[in-house]
C-alpha cells in the first residue's frame, strides 16, 4: 500500500533574481473580509503627498494566522540575538484608506 503522508517528499521554491532585490515598505496596510485578508504593502516618501502600493498579498483567514505566528517566532529569535526591538505605538495612518481592496472591518 502506498503511503501519502509528505515523507520524503520537497518543494522547490525558486527565487527570481528580482524578487530577490526586495521591495521596500515603510506602511502596510490591512483589511479583510470574512474569506480573506489584504495586506497593501505601501511606500511612503517624506515630502511627497502620493504614495503607491508597491506589493499586495492577500492570504486567507488561516494562513494569516499562521504569518502572525510566524512572524511572532522569528521576532523572539530576533531579540534573542540582537535585543529588544523598541517598542512603537501603533499610530493610524492620516492617509485615505480606499485602496481598492475589501472595506476595513474591525
Amino acid at each position: 500500500m502506498e503511503n501519502n503522508k509528505n515523507e520524503g517528499h520537497e518543494i522547490q521554491i525558486e527565487l527570481k533574481e528580482d524578487v530577490a532585490q526586495g521591495t521596500y515598505s515603510n506602511l502596510a496596510i490591512i483589511t479583510h473580509s470574512p474569506s480573506e485578508f489584504v495586506i497593501d504593502f505601501v511606500r511612503i516618501m517624506p515630502g511627497v503627498p502620493k504614495a503607491d502600493v508597491k506589493s499586495r498579498i492577500i492570504l486567507t483567514p488561516e494562513h494569516a494566522k499562521r504569518l502572525l505566528y510566524a512572524l511572532k517566532d522569528n521576532i523572539a529569535k530576533y531579540e534573542a540575538v540582537h535585543g529588544q526591538i523598541k517598542n512603537v505605538d501603533p499610530i493610524p495612518p492620516v492617509i485615505p484608506m480606499n485602496f481598492g481592496g475589501p472595506t476595513p472591518q474591525a
